[in-house]
């Protein structure tokens, strides 16, 4: 019966997003669960924290899963034979032994299925003013660089993070490839280097990303297909960015799986989308000459839903 209507199908496809939840607003869990599944993704959450709200206010509250309710919650999977996943999505974490439960489960995960891509988002620190600081332990370094990159195929770090895993300093764009490179021979196949202090060709307002893809074909050879992305600066402070990012990158990627710049074209322009309706509706609330507070400044996320699941190309990537 359902042979001539499941044929038309898309197969299913389940990710598996280890990541923060909060009550109020739009980080972590709550920034990627929607996007993907507007996209047609299932989306499996475990909520590494549950707080009322993301940490930027001035008050939050809640509670943090330990690395033995981790594995709790993976064991009721396993136990009913529910842990085959397509995908695997993580981000912010702040412990250590947390973070070596969660390549324990990927590994088992890709045992159960080779083909399992796991999209890391190594969430570490970043720049302000052109200095770098970490606003995790910083024994969450070795971690990612020794256990997490290995095992990962899609990562997005920031600069700074990109700097941190190589130990290499990143001041001009080939810099940056040559670092790339270096982040490919640890493991993962997709590099998105989602922000820099690079100086745009386009100028000052624009912010540059870079992508690298590394394929290794049948025959053994290896092609590298390398992207940079220029998108207009806008002038706020989001929280949540990083993990909408990283989650509609997983879509996109998927479903051009060898085209990396029309992914991220896809990934940067519904970027664009949100944050320009987000900065809109922010200013209207704070009203004529206020800055917009944190409660303000939520992404607005369920507003953009058309946007996110089929994107108006606004910004282009080139080919380098």
């Amino acid at each position: 019966r359902a042979g001539a209507h499941g044929a038309a199908m898309e197969p299913e496809c389940r990710v598996l997003s280890i990541q923060s939840h909060v009550v109020r607003g739009y980080v972590g869990n709550k920034a990627a669960t929607f996007p993907l599944q507007v996209l047609g993704f299932e989306v499996d959450t475990v909520n590494s924290v549950q707080f009322s709200n993301h940490t930027g206010y001035a008050h939050w509250k809640g509670q943090v899963l330990n690395s033995d309710e981790l594995h709790e919650l993976y064991e009721g999977l396993k136990l009913n034979k529910v842990n085959r996943y397509d995908y695997v999505l993580t981000g912010y974490t702040r412990d250590t032994s947390f973070l070596a439960m969660v390549v324990d489960i990927v590994q088992e995960l890709k045992q159960q299925n080779s083909n399992l891509v796991y999209v890391c988002d190594p969430v570490m620190g970043d720049k302000w003013n052109g200095e770098g600081s970490m606003y995790v332990p910083k024994d969450l370094l070795p971690v990612y660089r020794d256990k997490v990159v290995p095992v990962a195929d899609i990562i997005t770090p920031n600069q700074f993070e990109a700097e941190l895993l190589t130990g290499r300093k990143i001041y001009t764009e080939k810099d940056a490839l040559e670092v790339m490179d270096m982040l490919h021979a640890m493991g993962p196949e997709t590099v998105v280097i989602t922000s820099s202090d690079l100086q745009a060709p386009l100028g000052n307002d624009y912010l540059i990303a870079l992508g690298s893809h590394r394929k290794t074909k049948a025959d053994g050879t290896r092609i590298t297909q390398r992207i940079r992305v220029e998108s207009p600066k806008v002038d706020a402070v989001f929280v949540g960015t990083g993990d909408l990012f990283a989650a509609m990158l997983l879509a996109w990627t998927h479903k051009h799986p060898n085209n990396l710049k029309v992914a991220c074209e896809k990934t940067v322009s519904a970027m664009q989308h949100v944050l320009q309706r987000t900065i809109k509706s922010a200013k209207v609330q704070a009203g004529e000459g206020n800055k917009p507070n944190s409660a303000q400044l939520e992404l607005r996320m369920v507003q953009s839903k058309k946007d996110i699941e089929n994107p108006e190309i606004i910004v282009k990537a080139t080919v380098l």
